[in-house]
């Protein structure tokens, strides 16, 4: 039987404390990261929003895991190389959030979003669209899901560029919604549907 929870060179587990309390950590220590997919006003991240985030992560959405490079890849693609390739090394964290899909008087719309973020060293690597072909494919065949959005701002081209190769349908802009930089931008908002999910499969 296939194994659900495993790409070509990914693994997605169960959020462990204290094994992830560190990534969580980093994460929160990222700043690029956190302005690419936050629009609140960046500061420095205390204890209670780290748990907070772990509390979101591992009860608080449809799925929510993290992202781990398998022990077979690790060796060739791991940033340090005196790291050991024994057991799989997280790398980020990826979740269908709460949304419509887990409330109950909205279930019936089977609709979510995909939240995706990857420690600096594991990205532009491939990571970020194997994890989210895989998240796509366990939303549609698995959970049942009919429509699972994705967004970015306008400021963040690789993610947008990235979307749209994937397949995803640009839905929505809003115009200079943020302010980031120095400057005004758009916050641009993606969707995949069940049929044009199906339809890509049918072309791999």
């Amino acid at each position: 039987m296939e194994n659900l929870f495993r790409s070509a060179r990914l693994i997605y587990r169960a959020f462990e404390s204290p094994e992830d309390d560190h990534l969580f950590w980093l994460m929160a220590q990222d700043v690029e990261a956190a302005v690419n997919s936050n629009p609140r006003l960046p500061k420095p991240a205390d204890k209670a929003e780290i748990e907070q985030s772990k509390k979101v992560y591992s009860e608080k959405c449809l799925l929510g895991v993290i992202i781990c490079l398998a022990p077979d890849s690790a060796g060739s693609n791991s940033v340090d190389k005196s790291t050991s390739s024994e057991k799989p090394i997280p790398i980020g964290r990826i979740a269908l959030d709460a949304g419509f899909a887990t409330q109950t008087a909205f279930a019936r719309h089977r609709s979510s979003q995909i939240g995706l973020e990857l420690l600096a060293n594991y990205r532009n690597k491939g990571y970020g669209s194997e994890a989210i072909r895989w998240i796509l494919d366990y939303g549609f065949r698995i959970a049942g899901l009919h429509r699972i959005g994705i967004g970015c701002f306008s400021w963040n081209d690789g993610a947008r560029r990235l979307y749209e190769k994937l397949g995803f349908v640009l839905e929505a802009r809003q115009r200079e919604a943020l302010w980031h930089d120095g400057g005004w931008h758009d916050i641009i908002e993606f969707a995949m549907l069940e049929d044009e999910w199906k339809a890509l499969k049918a072309h791999d």
